[in-house]
């Protein structure tokens, strides 16, 4: 019965062995890192990554080609809405939907499909930038190319 805790077995003068969240050894559980602002978390989701991801990718473009494109809004979403009768062997990565009247063009990235091709962090960079920039170079009427000359054919 010396494993049972608080009885005071094994300890020096009846003192209560206490139990800690490191019982096995692995270590804090829990984050180890402190938020900035209390009540919000420290570690961004993986889809607030994306987002911001997206963010550095779509700003400089947009500045760049504001004055041709006109007003474009940028989105993202986790997985496209497929029809029934779309086929099993493409899923894709990006919509564009030209704006009509007072109505904006809208670029709409889905986040799983593009996650989901890349492996490390500087793949899915790479994969967001060939996105847009091809999306913005059909907006364009140009090549990627013209659009951004970092964009590689292959």
């Amino acid at each position: 019965m010396g494993d049972s805790v608080g009885d005071g077995a094994d300890h020096p003068a009846g003192a209560v062995r206490r139990r800690t969240r490191d019982r096995r050894g692995r270590g804090m559980r829990g984050p180890g890192v402190v938020p900035v602002d209390p009540g919000t978390p420290a570690l961004r989701t993986a889809r607030q990554r994306f987002d911001q991801l997206v963010l550095d990718v779509v700003t400089p473009l947009d500045e760049k080609w504001q004055r041709h494109l006109g007003l474009v809004e940028y989105a993202v979403e986790d997985t496209p809405m497929l029809p029934d009768d779309w086929g099993d062997e493409t899923v894709p990565l990006s919509s564009l939907v030209r704006g009509k009247g007072q109505a904006p063009t809208r670029l709409v990235l889905f986040r799983r499909p593009i996650e989901h091709r890349s492996t490390t962090r500087d793949e899915l960079e790479a994969l967001v930038h060939t996105v847009v920039v091809e999306q913005l170079a059909e907006l364009l009427d140009l090549t990627p190319g013209q659009v951004d000359e970092r964009y590689e054919d292959g």
